[in-house]
């Protein structure tokens, strides 16, 4: 490394009391070797250019914290330092809590630092040399949240009756088939035999074929280019001009991060304006603030259509349309090193939309059998034999996928949404892939009716994260999101119940969260972009806040995470007596008591192999 000559620093706090900051700096540069001078706070600036005249100094740094005249102050600093003689021959920067770079520059300075400035930034100024050429700020890379997990089971007896079940189910669904299985073939077959630039669309036999598998929605516009409600073609010259505007809007910048402490847990935000170039304002907004992934939401009514359309759509609703184009174009948007996850977990494409998400480049994607047949509308017969194709898909492409318990949020206890997703998981260790546990982490309704919040928010929560590592070893993933029906519609209420649970999560050290923004748990209207910045700007705080500390749940936790193993082990019992599928209609995994229903989108569309 290129040696620093070493310089002689004034530093000057022009303040009647406030150094702290400047004092930080000087220990940067007496780290640095410099030789550095701090005059006292309260001096008139006819002293400090007094005691500049004394020594031979290099650079002279002045910090101002109070707002009152710092114009009038400096400007008369700068005059007193030019009649002086001395401003050709030193270095002038000036910082504080006080200082607006755009008011402060035309004074004469030869660098102004605002809010938030670095002792790092004040150091590199002396030396004259850029902050990211000399300290090699890392570029972030993509987090694998599997890494490291060896999916062992802790409970012998649970891993037992999972193992059972999973390789039952197995048996079971490998009998059967559904239309989705063949869309599913086809569009692959179009991936790997089509144009890129004409989006890998289906064409030919293969589109009349694919057609005739879909729903009469989804068939009208393949037969004559009809576009279901409230869905519209974004013209090509508007994408273009709206995307490359949005990249160069946001630039490159990939060293922004939320942590303090560590890399966990990594930090992701979902998005599904129904537009795509609203999507891409989004996601690059939560780059900026530090977000480390996105998570695709699609529209209700995609779950419950058969098939999926093509090219680049909006949709005047909930969620943005799944299609190859427009997951494509989403995924050219964003960082090399942010996350990507397409959610494929509750509706009639759950395996299209796995081989869409791979072949499109997505890290991740997300399937649940027990939530998309209990919570998300679909019969579950048919999702079991679409979402074990949906693994062996995710295992073949290379994505984890969590596995989301948001049946808690229609009132089924955790326990039996736990048997569900550790089902899921073992269904997944059986097809060759790579599930993470994705528990809810709020004042869910079961806490509300059964008072386990009573007293706090922490207790069951960590009990939770407790029992799932005692069962298995992989990745836990709360979310969907944190703190969800925590919130209110006060933003600030919003934002501090989200930072609070992020703070729980990260001292609990689990893999990742999914945050959501301070208006979205009861959003009237569109998400604004400062409302994502607002949970992520809290959660920042909160892991500051945190660093290597921890939150101490009360003795209450333990018995809570004793209780759920023992339920969740007497589900499982159940589970296997009468089989996954048929567990799901007969409420063992949540019952219409428990505000659970087996979905009925699909019903009765399950085939019997030709391999059988």
């Amino acid at each position: 490394m290129m040696s620093v000559r070493v310089q002689r620093i004034l530093l000057v706090p022009l303040d009647p009391v406030h150094d702290v900051g400047i004092k930080m700096i000087r220990n940067g540069l007496a780290e640095a070797g410099h030789d550095t001078t701090l005059l006292p706070p309260d001096l008139a600036v006819e002293e400090v250019v007094e005691r500049a005249l004394q020594a031979d100094y290099d650079c002279i740094l002045i910090s101002r914290t109070m707002g009152y005249g710092v114009t009038e102050l400096l400007t008369r600093f700068i005059e007193l330092v030019k009649n002086a003689g001395i401003r050709e021959r030193v270095k002038l920067g000036v910082g504080g809590m006080a200082i607006r770079p755009e008011l402060v520059d035309p004074l004469g300075f030869d660098r102004s630092f605002g809010r938030g400035t670095t002792v790092e930034e004040a150091v590199a100024f002396v030396e004259g040399r850029s902050v990211k050429e000399e300290s090699g700020a890392a570029r972030r890379n993509k987090p694998d949240l599997t890494a490291g997990f060896s999916y062992r089971y802790g409970e012998e007896r649970i891993g037992s009756l999972l193992d059972v079940i999973a390789r039952e189910t197995v048996d079971w669904a490998a009998e059967r088939t559904t239309a989705a299985l063949h869309r599913a073939q086809l569009r692959q077959s179009a991936f790997m035999q089509g144009d890129p630039a004409d989006g890998f669309r289906l064409s030919g036999a293969a589109r009349r074929e694919y057609a005739m598998c879909c729903s009469q929605d989804i068939r009208e516009y393949y037969a004559a280019a009809h576009l279901p409600e409230r869905v519209q073609r974004i013209r090509t010259s508007r994408l273009e001009e709206a995307v490359a505007f949005c990249l160069a809007s946001a630039g490159c910048k990939q060293d922004v991060t939320l942590h303090h402490a560590g890399a966990k847990p990594v930090v992701l935000v979902q998005y599904g304006t129904g537009s795509p170039l609203m999507d891409i304002s989004h996601m690059k907004v939560s780059e900026a603030w530090g977000a480390e992934g996105v998570i695709h939401f699609d529209p209700a009514w995609g779950a419950r259509s058969e098939g999926l359309l093509e090219g680049c759509l909006s949709f005047q609703g909930d969620g943005t349309v799944i299609t190859p184009d427009n997951i494509r174009l989403l995924r050219s948007a964003l960082l090399p090193a942010t996350l990507f996850q397409v959610r494929a977990h509750r509706g009639l494409n759950t395996p299209e939309t796995v081989v869409i998400a791979g072949e499109a480049g997505a890290d991740m994607t997300k399937i649940n059998i027990a939530y998309g047949s209990l919570g998300g509308g679909t019969d579950p017969e048919r999702l079991t034999v679409d979402g074990i194709a949906s693994m062996t898909y995710a295992a073949q492409y290379g994505l984890p996928y969590d596995i989301v318990t948001n049946e808690e949020l229609c009132g089924v206890p955790a326990y039996k949404a736990f048997a569900g997703m550790l089902i899921g998981c073992a269904l997944g260790r059986l097809t060759g892939g790579r599930p993470i546990l994705q528990p809810l982490f709020c004042y869910s309704p079961e806490a509300m009716l059964q008072g386990r919040m009573h007293d706090n928010y922490i207790d069951f929560n960590t009990a939770k994260i407790q029992v799932l590592r005692q069962i298995i070893d992989a990745p836990i993933w709360p979310g969907a999101p944190i703190g969800f029906m925590t919130h209110t519609e006060d933003r600030v209420q919003s934002s501090v119940t989200t930072s609070l649970h992020a703070a729980l999560a990260a001292s609990l050290q689990v893999d990742a969260m999914t945050i959501a923004s301070s208006d979205e748990a009861y959003s009237g209207g569109s998400i604004s972009a400062q409302a994502r910045v607002d949970t992520l700007r809290g959660v920042k705080e909160a892991l500051r806040f945190l660093g290597h500390g921890h939150i101490a749940p009360t003795p209450a936790a333990k018995g809570m995470s004793d209780q759920l193993l023992e339920q969740i082990e007497r589900v499982l019992e159940q589970v296997r007596s009468v089989g996954f599928v048929d567990s799901l209609y007969r409420g063992l995994l949540g019952s219409t008591d428990d505000g659970a229903y087996p979905g009925r989108a699909g019903r009765g569309t399950v085939q019997a192999s030709v391999y059988y």
